[in-house]
């Protein structure tokens, strides 16, 4: 099996495995949203959040994948976020950019935020899908729908 097999599966299995938009209220959980290990292509997007005083940031449209999530949790703390973390990430692709690594090429991204009672963390959802009618529902869905009182915060499509 050659390297560059090796790798897309391993990238595979933590794509499929370490979903860094399925938790909701408790970032303590968030499973890290993996690294990239091969030079991967696109254009670029990330969702910020601070759960402890509900702020986000966001950037699209950076041509690598650090610069996207360095620059949304710039946002999140330039908005008084104190516990920022990067929630979602996600890239549009470009025709020539099939780059082996299966990092999947979704071109929006949501943060849904649900209402929040006096001194508890909100419940949150982020996600990112190949819509923005896809990723609000999974952002939606993932902070608890409408028994939470979830909405939209932020959407971002690239």
């Amino acid at each position: 099996m050659s390297i560059n097999r090796i790798l897309s599966i391993g990238l595979l299995s933590m794509v499929v495995g370490l979903s860094p938009s399925s938790h909701a209220a408790d970032m303590s959980v968030l499973d890290p949203i993996p690294e990239p290990h091969l030079a991967e292509k696109g254009i670029w997007g990330a969702i910020a959040y601070s759960t402890t005083d509900n702020r986000h940031g966001f950037f699209w449209g950076a041509d690598k994948r650090d610069e996207a999530e360095s620059t949304a949790l710039k946002y999140c703390k330039n908005a008084d976020g104190k516990n920022c973390k990067v929630v979602t990430v996600f890239r549009n692709h470009r025709h020539w950019d099939d780059d082996g690594t299966s990092f999947p090429y979704e071109h929006c991204a949501a943060l849904s935020v649900g209402k929040s009672m006096v001194g508890e963390v909100s419940y949150w959802g982020a996600a990112s899908d190949v819509t923005r009618q896809k990723a609000e529902e999974k952002a939606t869905n993932l902070c608890g729908g409408e028994g939470k009182e979830c909405k939209i915060r932020e959407w971002v499509c690239t």
